[in-house]
């Protein structure tokens, strides 16, 4: 009959640094194996189907797998050895099991990204992909992108919803249509469980939210819609006067209100065909550099520059900056149910669903700084050549009137 090892407590355990093995008893066959101080772990020494083996049972931790936790798990084993289980196989069954069960894990945004992936070549426009990305990123991924797809409850897609549903039900509806898409592609692949879609409309979110062609827009700054945009800005280059010079400076640059306003001769190279927009001058406080357009540069060039006079922009009567609300009545001459501030807005949608532009890129454009890791690093390298050429589509855009059929729909069946 073999020795019985010496039952040693958690000190004495604690204790054993130098290399070797150490019987620790209370279970036949288990030893703490010392590599280095830092590096202990238990082994259980057994004999399985007449083979004398080393099972491995977990690192050593003095508070999660000290002695008392490996002689548990040391006796399990040999019960189970007893009943005729092979521990290595039942460890190896454990590890197939977990693989097979991560195989059907999948975060929304993985989903999101597979599905666009496996749709992009049945879409008739090419855009298609860029658009679903775009809202993706903006309203659902800052929610739900990391969460397992098989979570997603009516819970998440209300709360991703219910804040745009008045402010931007076009873009909030087709939102909640790709949603749907994406959960119904998650569930024929078994990623979600069989069952109501929780963004899907007719018997579910339609008794949560109002119906979007019957929604009353909301805005806190009142948008001119994309298609509007040519024809306004016809009217507007026919108008004369200081404020819609301004106006249209400032919406060819999708700068604030205020940044055009206060805009100083100084500020402009029109060599380099930028506008270096203070620090002190914007709402984040940090330096914002605009790339002109051709557009732009024109219309600079147009402006008869007073003596000693800067800004760009001076009041006819005053000879200081104008103020917002001669912007502001200007657009109410026009009878025009927006906002001077509402350009950016509709700037911000064409770039997001008429485009092929990264969402980062507008944000950037529009001075919008949001902590998020890629639109710092978009911050950090100032993208100005990048950001030139969408002014340049921005310009040209807004250039000549469009009907409604001549902008590029965005997917009107999600």
């Amino acid at each position: 009959m073999p020795k019985k090892a010496k039952e040693l407590g958690p000190l004495a355990v604690k204790r054993l640094t130098t290399p070797g093995k150490y019987p620790v008893g209370g279970v036949n066959g288990l030893y703490l194996k010392v590599v280095t101080p830092e590096a202990r772990s238990w082994v259980l020494r057994v004999v399985v189907a007449g083979k004398r083996r080393e099972i491995g049972l977990g690192h050593y931790s003095e508070s999660a797998m000290g002695v008392a936790a490996a002689r548990a798990k040391a006796l399990a084993t040999r019960e189970d050895i007893e009943r005729g289980i092979d521990p290595v196989m039942k460890k190896k069954e454990a590890k197939s099991l977990l693989r097979a069960s991560q195989a059907l894990e999948m975060t929304f945004e993985q989903a999101a990204k597979r599905f666009i992936t496996a749709k992009e070549p049945e879409w008739r426009n090419s855009k298609h992909g860029a658009q679903w990305t775009y809202t993706l990123e903006e309203f659902a991924y800052p929610l739900i992108g990391k969460m397992m797809v098989r979570h997603v409850t009516r819970a998440h897609v209300t709360e991703i919803l219910e804040p745009i549903w008045t402010t931007k039900t076009e873009t909030a509806s087709r939102l909640r249509g790709r949603i749907e898409a994406i959960l119904d592609w998650a569930r024929v692949k078994g990623f979600r469980d069989e069952g109501v879609n929780p963004a899907a409309w007719r018997g579910n979110l339609d008794k949560l939210l109002s119906a979007p062609k019957k929604t009353k827009r909301v805005r806190n700054h009142p948008a001119l819609p994309i298609v509007q945009m040519g024809t306004f800005m016809v009217t507007l280059r026919a108008t004369e006067g200081v404020s819609a010079r301004c106006l249209e400076f400032s919406i060819l640059t999708a700068a604030r209100s205020g940044e055009a306003r206060f805009a100083e001769w100084p500020e402009i190279d029109l060599e380099k065909k930028v506008w270096s927009v203070p620090a002190e001058k914007m709402k984040a406080k940090k330096e914002h550099r605009v790339p002109l357009s051709p557009a732009a540069v024109q219309l600079l060039e147009s402006i008869e520059r007073k003596k000693d006079v800067d800004l760009i922009f001076p009041s006819p009567r005053s000879g200081r900056a104008l103020s917002d609300m001669s912007l502001l009545e200007l657009m109410r001459r026009q009878k025009l149910e927006a906002t001077p501030h509402g350009f950016r807005s509709t700037f911000r949608d064409w770039a997001g669903e008429y485009t092929n532009y990264p969402r980062e890129l507008a944000e950037v454009a529009l001075a919008h700084i949001k902590g998020d890791a890629t639109e710092a690093a978009y911050w950090r390298g100032d993208v100005l050549e990048k950001r030139r050429r969408m002014m340049v589509d921005w310009a040209a855009f807004i250039a000549t009137p469009h009907e409604s059929g001549d902008v590029i729909p965005i997917n009107r069946t999600a």
